[in-house]
């Protein structure tokens, strides 16, 4: 600054850096204080070389100075004091204490015991190759040992000395010694503030990085075949310990609860961030008491019957031929889902309980929620198990190369809207069960009791509008336009702060705005209202504008009822009852894995039963075929028996021998009491002594 015209004409190079460096330090100086004097902070300078480390003194006084002015509301910053350095080249001659910025910032971060270490580029972070390269990728959390050999380094920017590999060395040295650090970049609107909340921005160096983050990338085949090869494993446990493994899982759930509501947290205010839909963050909230709810819904659904190998139906073939239809696992579950979190643990528990192996695809919206929720419940399965049974699928772009393994995938569940199920169904050759938008429907039949038919609406709109079993569509009755009904049903939603749409025919009567269509799902407190002549013009217009999904009748006519109850064509049908009793957990499923609007193998709400299918099992006694000479068919029906299932209150699970006509084999008793159990067998059955059971 102070040179001449004719001085600023010799090149750069043949300039002393040192008297450069003396004279440029007090201008950057004068910046930090023009900045941070606008927010009431003073700065301070603290130059040092890396000799200075070398004394044990200075370490020490070092600490107890820079405490004394952050104390003060002081700001320290540090720089090498290049001007008295005795290095001819830093970066290449180094001591190996510190030779740039970089350096030094990791080396004070572990002098002064820091909890976190930022190192700002001109870049996002790490790229695995040069950040101009637009194959490059961004990495979110570096792994030494895989990603050593992955990144090229391009060129450094034409100021400093080392450029990213100057700040990865830093960063691994500072993160293998315990501090945290993130390099982000320095460009980035509230760079600083966005790491301090935690959000997934620049990239982590982590001591502990490899127990969450794969040292080795597995490919879309290899997740679904250890999948399968996790289920066979399930499969293989007695029905007692695979109950347990529920019962662990939901424990671990209440144990981690304070971490589970940290990271659904992020995901909320990164949400809010970027303008993510109302309707889809109440989705994405994890509420008060919802984990609770899950890990008791997940214990229900352990003391449930046992679902794998139940016989359906036995027959004699021939004398001495028995043929037994049975139930079995599906194999491998490949579920595409939206944003609720709550959704995952749901999904889980019922591939546990259905001894399928697992893949999950949540909406990015979630990502800290799944990532906690699916390491929750994996870490808790047993070794013999493993954690394989469940894949967490954490990129869009493995979804394609999964939908092609018809070979080791068994069925897909996309839980979304019908562009989704559509895209789905029209890339894969794997059976796809369908869960559409949720265009729910509730008509008021002239016959209706209006106090009913509003205490029906109201709930079915306002219990929880995001639900895809809300109410999006209000049919009336042409006779309650003219009285008091159609006012006091849409009074009701209006004072609970729902808005109303009018199809043409309502519009004029209740001058609200026009719907722009019949077929919208509002996720949110709004529906659509319209008129109709009876309750054929109700089905029709439900036919042409419903999803399939749950439609309600509300009328004190049971003949009319049972017309709308035998000609909607719709998953779930209700008369007189809000539509969001359409629920797994509502219709004693224990958990849903979605509601299925298709019309193979399961339709609504899809439970334990929706994720099995059967098979066949013959005993024979050395029969052959040939040519079905000698061989009389019987195809006698035998009874099926069922084996003794005992619960109560008590959280515990044991194996008991149960002997029949002179044959031991295993059942289990649940929720026994823990005191000791006397046993007397006899030829006939078991005889329990001491236990208490409910009714069930």
């Amino acid at each position: 600054m102070n040179s001449s015209f004719l001085d600023l004409q010799k090149p750069q190079i043949e300039l002393d850096g040192k008297p450069c460096a003396a004279v440029g330090q007090s201008g950057l100086m004068a910046l930090y204080d023009s900045l941070f004097s606008q927010l009431d902070v003073a700065s301070s300078q603290l130059l040092v070389t890396d000799n200075d480390f070398k004394d044990p003194d200075f370490r020490r006084q070092l600490c107890e100075t820079v405490n004394s002015l952050l104390g003060l509301r002081v700001i320290p910053i540090f720089n090498e004091n290049d001007a008295i350095s005795t290095r001819k080249a830093p970066y290449k001659d180094s001591t190996g204490i510190f030779w740039d910025n970089d350096s030094l910032a990791a080396l004070l971060a572990l002098e002064l015991k820091a909890d976190l270490l930022i190192l700002l580029s001109d870049v996002e972070g790490l790229y695995t190759g040069p950040p101009s390269d637009p194959r490059s990728k961004l990495i979110h959390t570096y792994l030494k040992e895989k990603h050593d050999d992955m990144v090229t380094f391009g060129e450094k920017s034409r100021v400093g000395r080392g450029g990213m590999t100057a700040k990865v060395y830093a960063a691994w040295n500072a993160a293998s010694a315990g501090i945290p650090v993130i390099i982000s970049s320095g460009y980035t609107a509230d760079s600083l503030q966005k790491v301090i909340r935690g959000d997934h921005v620049g990239t982590l160096f982590h001591k502990d990085a490899h127990l969450w983050v794969p040292v080795k990338e597995t490919s879309a085949r290899q997740m679904a075949i250890a999948a399968r090869d996790a289920s066979r494993r399930l499969q293989a446990l007695s029905s007692s310990v695979r109950q347990k493994i529920l019962l662990d899982v939901a424990d671990a759930l209440e144990k981690h609860q304070d971490l589970i509501l940290v990271e659904n947290e992020i995901d909320k205010r990164l949400a809010l961030q970027s303008g993510t839909a109302k309707a889809l963050i109440d989705r994405l909230s994890l509420k008060p008491g919802k984990i609770a709810h899950l890990a008791e819904s997940l214990r229900r659904l352990a003391l449930m019957k046992e679902p794998i190998g139940e016989v359906i139906n036995k027959t004699e073939v021939a004398e001495g031929l028995i043929l037994e239809k049975t139930t079995s696992s599906l194999g491998v579950i490949l579920v595409v889902f939206e944003s609720r979190p709550d959704a995952l643990v749901q999904i889980a528990s019922l591939a546990i309980r259905s001894g399928n192996g697992l893949l999950l695809k949540g909406g990015k919206e979630a990502t800290h929620s799944n990532a906690i929720l699916h390491k929750v419940i994996t870490e808790a399965l047993p070794k013999k198990v493993g954690g394989d049974l469940i894949g967490l699928v954490t990129s869009r772009d493995e979804i394609p190369d999964l939908l092609k393994l018809a070979d080791v995938i068994d069925l897909v569940i996309p839980r979304g809207s019908n562009r989704l199920v559509s895209e789905i169904k029209e890339s894969t050759k794997i059976p796809v069960l369908g869960h559409a938008d949720g265009v729910c429907h509730v008509y008021v039949d002239k016959a209706a009791d209006i106090e009913k038919a509003s205490r029906i609406v109201l709930d079915s709109k306002v219990d929880y509008p995001a639900a895809c079993n809300a109410m999006e569509t209000l049919l009336v009755h042409k006779d309650l336009v003219h009285g008091e009904g159609l006012q006091k049903l849409t009074f009701a939603l209006q004072s609970a702060g729902v808005i109303l749409y009018g199809g043409a025919k309502v519009a004029e009567v209740l001058k609200t705005p026009k719907a722009a269509q019949f077929h919208h799902e509002y996720s949110s407190l709004a529906c659509t209202v319209e008129i109709v002549d009876d309750v054929h013009a109700a089905i029709e217009h439900i036919h042409e504008h419903g999803s399939g999904h749950t439609d309600c009748i509300v009328t004190e006519d049971q003949e009319t009822a049972n017309l709308f109850l035998n000609h909607v064509d719709s998953a779930a049908v209700f008369h007189n009852a809000s539509t969001r009793f359409c629920d797994g957990a509502r219709f004693g499923l224990g958990a849903e894995v979605g509601i299925s609007t298709s019309r193979i193998h399961a339709r609504g709400p899809v439970g334990v039963e929706g994720l099995l299918t059967t098979r066949w099992l013959l005993r024979g006694t050395g029969q052959v075929v040939d040519g079905d000479r000698g061989v009389l068919y019987l195809h006698k029906d035998l009874p099926v028996e069922s084996e003794p299932f005992v619960r109560n209150s008590v959280n515990a699970i044991m194996d008991v021998p149960i002997i029949t006509n002179g044959e031991v084999s295993q059942a289990s008793v649940h929720n026994v009491s823990l005191t000791k159990i006397p046993i007397s067998n006899n030829t006939n059955g078991c005889v329990f002594s001491n236990v208490v059971a409910s009714p069930t």
